[in-house]
């Protein structure tokens, strides 16, 4: 059952309030109007690229219903708070995720995210966490945000190395969603985040090509004076 069923059949609908990530994913936003409800915006853990708890907590009002978590990147959101604050509150707490990995898949993608984790120098590796299959393997570009990130990229699909920006755009800023609201944490990791391949297919040279692209281009990653 799609979420857009799962918040009618509980009730949730006209007059009601959801609240989502606008990290990625205009499906979940585009279910919660689907059901005929409203979508909240809330900011991420910077570590997880999830729902912020205490942001969450944050956009609570009367007219809440509901909260539609989304497990990002192949890493777990912080269930127990989330389901703890719905219980607080007497929210219903959905959970969607991006896509499944097989065990052994994770597996061999855990362990590409190893190799990388040890060998990158100049971007900052994820975090690691209980759970996480690296769906995606999400790195920071530092610098001066879009930009920095953007021309480092470049530089690093010149080179044969494929490379994909995970969240182009937040959905608060795309047109139909469109809202003023603060999501600092949302915009930072929308503008520097980047995704590197970590396939269950890729070899040890392969991994090797990786790392050594990405630690050349060094000098793209200092910050503007």
């Amino acid at each position: 059952m799609g979420t857009a069923a799962l918040l009618r059949a509980a009730g949730v609908g006209a007059g009601d309030e959801v609240v989502v990530p606008a990290f990625g994913n205009v499906e979940v936003a585009r279910a919660v109007t689907f059901a005929g409800a409203l979508p909240v915006f809330a900011d991420i853990d910077p570590a997880t690229y999830c729902l912020d708890p205490s942001a969450v907590d944050a956009m609570l009002t009367p007219r809440t219903a509901a909260v539609v978590v989304v497990h990002r990147f192949g890493r777990p959101a912080d269930m127990g708070q989330l389901h703890a604050l719905g219980q607080r509150r007497g929210l219903l707490v959905l959970e969607h995720a991006e896509s499944d990995v097989s065990r052994d898949d994770a597996a061999r993608r855990r362990e590409r995210a190893a190799y990388l984790d040890a060998r990158l120098r100049g971007v900052r590796t994820p975090e690691e966490g209980a759970g996480h299959d690296y769906q995606q393997y999400v790195v920071r570009v530092p610098g001066n945000g879009r930009p920095d990130r953007d021309a480092f990229a470049r530089a690093v699909r010149a080179k044969g190395v494929e490379c994909r920006i995970p969240v182009p755009t937040p959905v608060h800023r795309l047109p139909e969603f469109r809202r003023c609201v603060s999501l600092p944490e949302t915009e930072r990791a929308a503008d520097e985040t980047l995704a590197l391949p970590v396939d269950a297919s890729l070899t040890k040279r392969e991994m090797h090509r990786i790392a050594s692209v990405c630690n050349a281009l060094g000098g793209l990653l200092a910050p503007a004076a």
